[in-house]
């Protein structure tokens, strides 16, 4: 069974920093590109950024040179660094397995706010 767990998220200050990590299991982690995916209170489905199986990163314009993604192949992890945070970046954050978004995890929270 694939399961996707995401961690990391609360409450920070704009202009602050958090790491968020989502632990893969039920299939072959090092094969797969993956993705962070979020969704602001009120609002639609925002691909963020992705990276591919060899390593390759990919960032939406929103959050180009804030954000950075990488991987632990060897942990079966995907982490998001989130750097100077601003409030519109509130949103739950979703691990997505594929190029296909197969499998989401269940989510983290994140709150940028004063």
């Amino acid at each position: 069974e694939v399961q996707l767990v995401e961690s990391g998220g609360g409450l920070v200050q704009p202009g602050g920093s958090l790491r968020l990590s989502c632990s893969a299991s039920g299939f072959t982690f090092s094969n797969y590109a993956m993705n962070w995916v979020r969704q602001a209170p009120g609002k639609g489905l925002e691909w963020v950024s992705g990276i591919n199986s060899g390593g390759a990163t990919y960032y939406a314009d929103s959050v180009k040179g804030r954000f950075a993604v990488s991987r632990d192949n060897a942990k079966n992890t995907l982490l998001l660094q989130m750097n100077s945070l601003k409030p519109e970046d509130t949103a739950l954050y979703y691990c997505v397995s594929g190029y296909g978004m197969d499998y989401w995890g269940k989510g983290t929270l994140v709150t940028v706010s004063s």
